[in-house]
């Protein structure tokens, strides 16, 4: 079975008992906050390693994360540890968060630009997307500066992608006049 697969069945699992319990949202802050800890890479490589003890590997989530998250969070992660199942945490948590997002109608779209924008114009462009009917009810934007675009912007969210950039626009002129069939070669 393939990880996504397996790491979506617990997130889902998960998100169906953290509803039922009404502490959805905690649950949410303690998953996003173990995927922030596991972009550590020694925590990461630790519940990866077939080496290392689950017991071991509990005592260390316990003291890392016992006192600050809720019970249900810590239950589910003392679980899928004594299950030898460790290995799939931070996909899970991927998976978790990207179920939460579906159920709660929340696009994630990525928007590029060459300067850093304003907020006043970030929330014209979240507006217009949220009118739109491309994305969900709800949009999050995750900004992100390039300057090799050179101007505009590129919009990214689900498989979709909307290229403004000037980069982009000069790459389509250079092809344009690189198969040029009105100039005659000698």
């Amino acid at each position: 079975m393939s990880v996504t697969r397996i790491a979506s069945r617990y997130a889902k699992s998960l998100i169906d008992l953290a509803i039922e319990k009404d502490i959805l949202e905690p649950v949410l802050s303690d998953i996003k906050s173990f995927k922030k800890a596991t972009e550590n890479r020694d925590l990461y490589l630790l519940f990866k390693s077939p080496i290392v003890n689950p017991s071991k590997k509990l005592a260390i989530s316990d003291k890392l994360f016992g006192k600050s998250f809720n019970e249900l969070t810590m239950a589910f992660i003392r679980i899928i540890i004594k299950k030898n199942r460790e290995a799939y945490l931070p996909d899970i948590a991927d998976q978790f968060i990207a179920q939460y997002k579906a159920q709660k109608k929340i696009s994630t779209v990525t928007l590029t630009t060459a300067v850093r924008m304003s907020e006043e114009l970030l929330s014209k462009i979240k507006q217009q997307l949220v009118a739109s009917s491309v994305t969900d009810d709800h949009v999050e934007i995750i900004t992100k500066v390039d300057p090799e675009i050179l101007g505009g912007f590129i919009i990214t969210f689900d498989d979709k992608l909307y290229d403004s950039s000037v980069a982009h626009k000069l790459e389509l002129l250079r092809k344009e006049f690189t198969k040029n069939e009105y100039v005659k070669s000698f």
